[in-house]
């Protein structure tokens, strides 16, 4: 079953609601049985406006963040705070905006980008878990995982010295066990301040241990991704998926110039996206990240995308922390593992 559907056939069973899951009463209900908590998928539309209120009247805080109604009905997390501006949705617990002060946006967003239920947001910082790309045994599988088009419950929004602080979790349920049978729970924690720093920490809910890839898919905005260049990566061996994933070695400070998806091994030191024409530095620190991916469709890429208008492929730079490949996480019964990146901004 295509993985709109099952979300759907879910829905229209009552043992996933929108709804209920955005307010953090997410469960499972046997077929037939029936539960107050839960609505069907038309219900989610309908009662929309409700949920957003509900979850803002519990997690908004006064004149910094509040939870409003965002594109397609989708409710968010709005941040106006003196360090940054930001948003960040429940579908996906992705991130689609940082704006720090004294600086432009930092995160590149589609105007094509699809907001509906089942569907990727295209840009932003989306979460990739638990496999990365396609599902090497199974191609019908959703690309990238199950967690960045599901809707995850808002756990806290607090004000903090260094920003402002959201937090975020998804579990396993009826829908991830059609694709992926071990139990886990994630959880997503985003500092909005004059950095943006997230993390990504998964936890073996189950009693069996399980392998999983992760990847933080940022969007970070440039000006021209033809102009751009980024250190730090210099002499690291790599995988390039535009050449039968060959093992090759970065000569020298990296240019996009063709359809580009690399992903660096063994990746711990800082890396830095220079854009001459934004004058800007935006650098990514990471920890518990063995992979980076380095990820732009060029133009006979971005023909193929339905979801991202026309030139905009020259308006960003994936840059991933990542866990992929022979990198991926292999957890015990009960262990947790935590993944962090830091996004902060210089002027060139």
């Amino acid at each position: 079953m295509p993985p709109g559907q099952a979300f759907a056939h879910l829905l229209d069973r009552k043992i996933l609601s929108p709804l209920a899951i955005a307010v953090g009463q997410e469960r499972e209900t046997p077929p037939g049985e029936f539960d107050d908590r839960t609505c069907p998928r038309e219900s989610f539309f309908m009662h929309a406006n409700t949920m957003v209120t509900k979850l803002d009247r519990r997690f908004t805080v006064p004149g910094i963040a509040r939870v409003s109604e965002g594109n397609g009905g989708l409710p968010r997390v709005e941040i106006a705070g003196p360090l940054a501006d930001g948003e960040m949705y429940l579908h996906g617990a992705q991130v689609t905006a940082w704006k720090p002060a004294g600086h432009e946006e930092s995160l590149f967003l589609s105007t094509k980008s699809l907001w509906q239920q089942g569907r990727a947001i295209r840009g932003g910082i989306p979460i990739c878990f638990p496999w990365f790309r396609a599902k090497g045994n199974d191609p019908q599988a959703p690309a990238h995982g199950l967690v960045r088009t599901a809707t995850w419950q808002l756990e806290s929004i607090r004000e903090e010295e260094g920003g402002v602080v959201v937090s975020m979790h998804t579990e396993s349920n009826e829908l991830t066990r059609h694709w992926w049978p071990w139990e886990f729970r994630l959880g997503h924690r985003v500092r909005l301040g004059s950095e943006l720093s997230l993390e990504l920490v998964a936890t073996n809910t189950g009693t069996s241990s399980l392998r999983f890839e992760e990847a933080l898919h940022t969007y970070n905005r440039v000006a021209d991704v033809g102009h751009v260049r980024l250190e730090g990566l210099e002499r690291v061996r790599f995988l390039d998926n535009t050449d039968f994933n060959r093992e090759k070695t970065q000569r020298g400070e990296l240019e996009v110039t063709a359809p580009t998806d690399k992903a660096y091994l063994d990746t711990g030191s800082e890396i830095d996206l220079l854009d001459p024409v934004l004058r800007r530095q935006i650098r990514l620190t990471k920890s518990n990240s063995r992979t980076t991916v380095v990820w732009n469709p060029w133009r006979e890429g971005a023909a193929a995308l339905k979801d991202l208008g026309d030139g905009e492929w020259k308006q960003f730079l994936c840059v991933e922390a990542s866990n992929i490949l022979s990198s991926a996480i292999e957890l015990a019964p009960g262990q947790q593992h935590t993944m962090t990146a830091i996004l902060s901004l210089g002027k060139l």
